[in-house]
């Protein structure tokens, strides 16, 4: 069974920084493999466009650039937040305000995302809302371990259930 829309697929894969001879960032194994509903738009264009059509047992290796991947640093995702949104009883919480420590925050949608504290000021928190692999060119390198059928739920649901997947 090929990889196209709507079907489950099971992969393992190793995520390198820059090319195949690059650090790993990322190993996902047989025994946790990366369960996905394929052609839905929960992955990046160009991972999906590179598995398209793969079979169970393939092998594939690609790169993709930081422009096809989660696209370049943006200066204007570096923000300076005020220090009040980190108060807790009248004092910054050094808890949670460390630098180099990712914060959950919700944007003006009210969607979460995370920032990465850069710097604390005397006015404020400076704050980096980048993908932290954002600027990054990207290496993949893995195997098609499954490829099946999603059922009218997961397609409905636009995930996969069980194993692997969503559980309600």
């Amino acid at each position: 069974m090929k990889i196209e829309k709507n079907k489950v697929v099971s992969l393992i894969y190793i995520l390198k920084n820059g090319n195949a001879q690059g650090e790993v960032i990322q190993e996902v194994s047989k025994e946790k493999p990366f369960v996905h509903l394929f052609g839905v738009g929960g992955l990046l264009p160009a991972f999906e466009e590179n598995l398209s059509g793969l079979v169970v047992g393939d092998k594939f290796g690609f790169q993709l650039s930081s422009k096809d991947a989660y696209g370049e640093n943006r200066a204007e995702d570096v923000v300076e937040l005020t220090k009040e949104i980190f108060m807790q009883d009248g004092k910054l919480d050094t808890e949670l305000v460390q630098i180099g420590k990712y914060i959950p925050m919700k944007n003006d949608d009210g969607h979460v995302i995370e920032g990465k504290v850069i710097s604390i000021t005397d006015e404020g928190v400076i704050m980096d809302f980048n993908h932290p692999l954002a600027g990054k060119d990207l290496h993949f390198s893995g195997e098609i371990i499954e490829v099946r059928d999603a059922s009218k739920e997961e397609v409905s649901h636009g995930h996969v259930h069980g194993e692997g997947g969503h559980h309600h």
